[in-house]
Parts: C-alpha cells; structure tokens; sequence
C-alpha cells in the first residue's frame, strides 16, 4: 500500500466480549467488577498488614509487597477500560492510552515473571541457609534484588511499545482482544513486521523461560534439601514455607503458557480473550487469598487488624 493511502489512526476499538449478547455483558461485568475490587482490597490488604505488623519485615514479607503491587497495578492498568465495552458500550481507546495501557501491561508482567524467580531464591535461602539467611537476604541485598526483578520490566516495556507503535496502522482499527495486548495490535499494521515478529518471540521464551529455569533450580535444591530433613515433621514444616509461592507461580506460568504458547491452529482470538483472563484478572485476585489462607502469620495479623479496626470503631460515640 502507498504511504500516500494510508489512514493515520487516531484511536482504536476494543472488541471485548462485544459478540456476546448483552444479558451476558452486563453478567460479565458484574462479575468481574466483584473479581476486580476483591483484588484492589485483598493485595492492599497485604501491604498494609506486612508493613504495620513487625513480625511480618522479614524479606519474604517484603517481597510480597513488591508482588501485591504489582497485581494492584496490573489490574488498574487493564481491568477498568475492560469494564467499559460491558456496560456503556465505551469501547474506544486513544492512540496514547492504547500505547500506555500496552506499556504497563508489559512492564507489570514482565516484572512479575522476575519478582517470582526473586521470590523463589528467598525461599532457597531460607531453606537451604537458614542460619546465614538474616545475613544474606540483609534491607540492601533485598532492595537490589527488587531493583533488578523490575528492571526487566521497564527495558521490556520501552523497547517493544516504542517499536510496535512506530509502525504505521491502516485500515481497520479494531482491536479483536480485552486490552491492547501486542498479537491484536501488530494485525493491524501495514508494514513488514517480521523482524518485530522475530523479537516478540526470542523476547517472550526469554522472559519466560529465564525466570522459569531460575525457579526450577531454586526449587530442585529446596527439594534437595527438605529430603534431607530427618523428621516428618520438619519436612512439612519446610514445604509449608514454600508452598504458598510454588501454588503463585504454578497459576502464573500456566496461565502464560496457555496464552501464549498454545499453536496457531488452537489460538482463536476468542479462547485467547478468556485465557487472558486467568493471568489478568483470576490470577491477581487470588494470590492475596492463597498467601493468606496458606500462612499462618499473614492469617493472624490479618485477624488482629480487622480486631483493632472493630475496637476502634466501637469506641467511637
């Protein structure tokens, strides 16, 4: 196509679940404004409780504020605009806002996927070093491993949006997923993308298989480890340390894996909208409740907040 033909793109159109009939929208919305504040107060819960209670400043604390931000600020990016379509039909989204959503969806995912691997050393510390772990995992050493899970994340974010939005976009602006995600978008260029293509792919088993193989090595070493624990007893009480993050990134790595590395052939832009759902929206939603159910510490500062809120609120004349 000439350049002279092309029609420059000022805003795009998120198709959603606009195939749907509108009984099911408005279900749909329901449902998923109920999955989205639950996520807001569950992940907020979870900073505040780790920060306020002193039992609660050790290093795994510590990164699971780091990861309960980044949910919150996941769901913020995309969750809202995907509520419009559903209940007033407001499907447009700028060229900007489409470029900043897609940057923070890369930027919060691509960070998470690090923070995990993070988080799966501190278990290995803890586990495999327990007498050094104060000492290892010390304010600074931690700072810098936050630092470094998230760095990925905004080199991720500004390489691929930069590139993907300098193409030229012509013809239909319709953008057949919830949010401005990179395969919907890059169908509507008009231009040679294969070299993005290219990049999309070593990128994505990059961040993915990276922090992944990271995980795998912690955890084989932990396993090492707990074997050797004598007692029955002290083999769960092992496990129990790290089972609240091995269930995380299980959700976490399935649902990315069943997003985006499933064949074409299987890949229709319909069963891609639902499987996005699990890492956008369950997935953030129920990691705070997995790491609340799941440890005892978080469950009893949990408990001794909520205890203060009603002992204040009965105080009050």
């Amino acid at each position: 196509m000439a350049e002279g033909n092309w029609t420059r793109v000022s805003e795009f159109i998120l198709m959603s679940f606009s195939s749907f009939p509108t009984e099911i929208q408005s279900l749909l919305f329901l449902t998923f404004l109920f999955i989205y504040l639950v996520t807001l107060l569950g992940n907020s819960l979870i900073i505040l409780v780790t920060l306020a209670d002193p039992m609660l400043h050790s290093p795994m604390y510590f990164f699971l504020r780091n990861l309960s931000f980044l949910e919150i600020g996941f769901n913020l990016v995309i969750v809202p605009k995907m509520l419009g379509p559903l209940i007033a039909q407001d499907t447009a989204i700028s060229f900007l806002g489409c470029a900043t959503q897609m940057y923070f969806f890369f930027f919060f995912g691509v960070s998470e996927c690090f923070l995990l691997a993070t988080m799966a050393y501190d278990r290995y510390v803890a586990t495999c070093s327990p007498l050094h772990y104060p000492v290892i995992m010390n304010p600074r050493t931690r700072a810098k491993l936050a630092a470094v899970s998230w760095f990925p994340g905004i080199l991720v974010a500004t390489v691929q949006t930069t590139w993907l939005f300098s193409f030229p976009f012509c013809g239909s602006n319709k953008v057949n997923h919830l949010f401005c995600d990179s395969p919907p978008v890059l169908r509507l260029v008009c231009a040679d993308t294969a070299q993005f293509e290219i990049y999309a792919i070593i990128g994505t088993i990059l961040v993915v298989m990276m922090p992944c193989s990271l995980i795998l090595c912690s955890y084989t070493r932990i396993a090492a480890a707990i074997l050797k624990i004598p007692s029955a007893k002290g083999k769960h009480k092992a496990f129990s340390t790290c089972s609240s993050h091995l269930l995380v990134v299980s959700l976490f790595y399935v649902s990315l894996s069943l997003t985006y590395f499933r064949p074409k052939s299987n890949n229709s832009p319909e069963s891609k909208k639902v499987l996005s759902l699990s890492y956008a929206v369950v997935t953030p939603m129920l990691n705070p409740i997995i790491y609340s159910l799941r440890n005892n510490k978080v469950k009893n500062a949990l408990g001794q907040t909520f205890h203060k809120a009603l002992g204040l609120r009965n105080c009050i004349p």
